[in-house]
């Protein structure tokens, strides 16, 4: 079933089967994306929960506009921009506090299945400031191309390719540093 299929499929007595496929092709994907941005295993499994009840209750109004995959990216985006404000808020912590906590919570993660490289790796994407730490993720690991990145986080392609740039010689440095 494509995903037109599915978008139709969702609008008849079939909603909640066609649901259910949506889930099942999405979930990884987007459960991964803000693995990396949330770090910790059940604040992710959480988000995702909810970037899907924000996508039961609005893909009827879905116009089309962009592929499904970029708006549900941009929901579970959204909802993970809003956790981590939130958490902020919550633990009266400052931007680099947070991403401090973030760290430390990566290094004591039972589910990160990472090695040394991997560990150094993800605690210089989490040094990098938010936006960076975004276009980093979507670009390195889902191979997103600049364009759909553009829709899913309202930004210039152009910004974007600076932004990817800007954020790989950080994240050099930061291993070079760190060994």
């Amino acid at each position: 079933m494509t995903d037109e299929e599915l978008i139709q499929s969702f609008k008849t007595p079939l909603k909640e089967k066609a649901f259910r496929v949506l889930v099942q092709r999405y979930q990884q994907r987007l459960y991964y994306h803000v693995r990396r941005m949330v770090i910790d295993h059940d604040d992710a499994n959480d988000v995702v929960q909810n970037a899907f009840i924000k996508i039961w209750h609005n893909l009827e109004n879905f116009r089309g506009d962009s592929q499904l995959f970029t708006w549900l990216y941009r929901i579970a985006t959204n909802e993970s921009l809003s956790f981590l404000s939130a958490k902020q808020k919550r633990l009266a912590l400052s931007i680099d506090d947070l991403q401090n906590t973030l760290a430390n919570q990566l290094k004591s993660d039972r589910y990160f299945e990472g090695d040394a490289i991997e560990l150094k790796l993800q605690q210089a994407i989490l040094a990098l400031p938010e936006k960076q730490r975004i276009v980093f993720n979507l670009r390195y690991y889902d191979e997103m191309p600049y364009e759909e990145m553009s829709k899913v986080l309202g930004t210039s392609e152009g910004a974007l390719k600076a932004s990817y740039h800007i954020a790989a010689k950080k994240i050099e440095e930061q291993i070079r540093k760190a060994d």
